[in-house]
């Protein structure tokens, strides 16, 4: 085989490409050729994760595709990606270079069929009431006589007509009309911040916080209804600190705000009942019980006055209670003058009696026992003072003592000197110091002359002088103490 032949069968002179370049190629092909495709089948491995993204894979009998829902794309999704849940996905079809795998990028979603809808609708009503959400005990008493009404629904269809006209009827108050959409995606955001908007209301604020909340809507399909299943929206209803009522759809209507709100309403007409008493009929109930109270007051006072009577005839006359009153008086200040007369004189007797036993001596000798007391602490005192002072003083002499020793111009004053660097650092060997350096040289009398060092090696030399002649040795001082 020639040489040409082999060249041809291997490829030629074709420019091979590298795994990047062609994984990246196939991936622009695949953006080009798949940019929007709309995907039916059943999740699974469905993870949230912590950055936000959701990852899963989208599945039927024979095949799966693994798909992908950007943070940004999470909050526009209609429903919740759950395990088992059969969804219609819309996006397009990328690469995954780095794995070399394919993936569909997902940018809208939404339930299957109505089947589907339900099935996750009671996946999330048994989440929520394991939580506790559906409690009786934790849902809110409606006021009987509110001042204020609030009322979130949209203020073009017929519901706010219906619920107006029914609370004019009844209960003539201040409403507060909310307008939110109540169909499509922005439906659940919306109303959950009427709920919020209205629960931050200052009571004392200019416009007045409702009593009481009404949500409505009127009837339609399951689909239309579907915002008010929303998670979030059901959390910010459980979590209203204002009574609310729910009046979503029609009697057989049910959605998930329905089980977490403080009274489910059938129709939005009934709502309006439900928050607002009769007042024909209140006025009416006061009227009686303003009757009621004047026939139980007229019986009570009837039965006092019989009362009265009764006591009234068992009672003694008044003249018979003054009469034993003052004959009893009259006895009693009869005898009042001579017993005044026997109290003195008993008196007179005991102070004759004790006042033989009293004289001064007995007050001036407890005052004598404390005078000698006193004289003898006086002449204790002032040795004692004495021998204190003299103690105090002896310990001065030796602190005065102790610091002369390790006072450190105390050698100054013998002839010795100081010699400290530039710096302020001090001396203690000639060899450390270098030629031309600057010191300061403190003498006894506390002058200090400044110099400089010449010489080599550091060590000024002294001038040769002749040696002068031997002297008598003097005695040393008497008691020469320490340098330090």
């Amino acid at each position: 085989m020639s040489e040409a032949a082999t060249t041809t069968e291997t490829g030629g002179n074709a420019r091979p490409y590298s795994v990047s370049e062609l994984a990246f190629a196939l991936k622009r092909t695949l953006e080009d050729a798949y940019g929007f495709v709309r995907l039916r089948g059943e999740l699974s491995k469905v993870t949230h994760h912590s950055n936000g993204h959701v990852y899963l894979t989208i599945k039927d009998d024979k095949a799966a595709i693994d798909g992908v829902v950007w943070k940004g794309s999470v909050r526009n999704l209609s429903i919740r990606p759950e395990q088992g849940l059969e969804v219609v996905v819309t996006g397009k079809i990328t690469a995954y270079p780095q794995g070399s795998r394919y993936q569909i990028v997902i940018e809208t979603m939404e339930a299957a069929g109505v089947g589907a809808l339900l099935a996750q609708l009671e996946r999330l009503k048994a989440k929520l009431n394991a939580e506790g959400l559906f409690a009786p005990e934790r849902k809110t008493r409606l006021p009987e006589t509110p001042a204020v009404v609030g009322v979130i629904t949209s203020p073009t269809g017929a519901v706010i007509r219906d619920i107006l006209h029914r609370i004019r009827d009844r209960w003539p108050c201040h409403v507060i009309v909310w307008p939110v959409v109540v169909q499509g995606d922005a439906a659940p955001g919306q109303v959950s911040a009427a709920i919020r908007g209205f629960c931050a209301l200052d009571p004392a604020g200019p416009i007045p916080r409702p009593d009481v909340l009404i949500v409505a809507r009127g009837g339609g399909s399951v689909e239309d209804l579907w915002p008010f299943n929303d998670e979030g929206l059901a959390r910010t209803v459980a979590a209203c600190t204002i009574p609310l009522i729910s009046a979503v759809g029609h009697e057989t209507d049910t959605t998930l705000i329905d089980f977490v709100s403080d009274r489910r309403a059938p129709t939005p007409t009934a709502a309006a009942e439900m928050a607002t008493p009769v007042l024909a009929e209140l006025k009416g109930l006061v009227s009686d019980h303003g009757a009621r109270m004047h026939r139980c007051a007229g019986r009570m006072v009837e039965d006092r006055r019989g009362r009265v009577q009764h006591a009234d005839r068992a009672l003694k006359r008044v003249p018979d209670l003054v009469e034993l009153a003052a004959q009893r008086f009259g006895i009693v200040s009869g005898r009042l003058g001579a017993g005044l007369s026997r109290n003195a004189a008993a008196h007179e007797r005991d102070l004759v009696r004790v006042a033989s036993r009293l004289s001064p001596l007995l007050l001036k000798r407890p005052q004598q026992v404390q005078k000698d007391r006193l004289e003898a602490l006086s002449a204790r005192l002032r040795p004692c003072m004495d021998r204190r002072l003299e103690r105090l003083g002896e310990r001065l002499d030796g602190l005065s003592k102790l610091y002369a020793s390790v006072d450190p111009d105390r050698p100054l004053q013998r002839g010795f000197a100081r010699v400290t660097r530039a710096d302020g650092s001090l001396v203690h060997a000639g060899a450390s110091l270098t030629s031309g350096e600057e010191v300061a040289i403190k003498f006894g009398d506390s002058v200090t002359r400044q110099a400089v060092i010449d010489g080599a090696d550091g060590i000024t030399a002294p001038p040769a002088v002749s040696k002068p002649a031997a002297k008598k040795s003097k005695a040393p001082p008497p008691e020469q103490g320490d340098l330090f």
